[in-house]
């Protein structure tokens, strides 16, 4: 497993702060939480995830109680509240994909990849998840590589490790 500090301190950018500055100005005044949202964004853009210390100082910026912040980024599969692998590999677990051989892909994957659901492999490169649905019900079981968000459907063990295979040479030409 990839040796992070999970409670990382974060220092925001000027830069950051003008950003999240243009996304504050889009909603009336006193409706700063609106923005919440976009900035989660852009915080998980630019260091990767969202660790307590970030999202405290997203609470701080936008005059939210810290709770506020953490029920909404828990609430949500696209932001990650642990460091995640350079390539993220999300499953979809919902009743189609799973009546088509969603749940033996990530057994697969688990194998594969020698870590548990939502830990980072041991040379940064992967992290694999289960997610909500896809929407591609009639193409299962359906993978999301992220950061670019590619989408693999009628997924089979074979697929799932060649994908991997490309994924792993993508990452030493780079």
């Amino acid at each position: 497993m990839l040796s992070v500090q999970e409670n990382m301190i974060v220092t925001f950018t000027p830069a950051l702060f003008d950003k999240f500055a243009e996304v504050v100005s889009r909603y009336p005044e006193g409706k700063q939480k609106s923005a919440l949202l976009p900035i989660l964004h852009l915080v998980q853009a630019e260091y990767g995830w969202l660790s307590v210390d970030a999202m405290d100082k997203v609470a701080d910026y936008l005059a939210l109680k810290p709770i506020e912040v953490y029920e909404v980024a828990s609430f949500y599969t696209m932001y990650f509240l642990q460091p995640k692998g350079k390539f993220v590999l999300e499953v979809c677990r919902t009743g189609p994909c799973c009546l088509v051989g969603a749940e033996r892909i990530m057994q697969h994957m688990e194998k594969r990849l020698g870590v548990p659901e939502g830990q980072v492999t041991a040379d940064g490169l992967f992290s694999w998840r289960g997610v909500e649905c896809l929407a591609a019900c009639g193409f299962g079981p359906v993978l999301q590589i992220g950061p670019s968000y590619t989408f693999h459907e009628n997924l089979t063990e074979e697929r799932v490790d060649q994908l991997i295979d490309e994924l792993k040479e993508k990452a030493k030409n780079q």
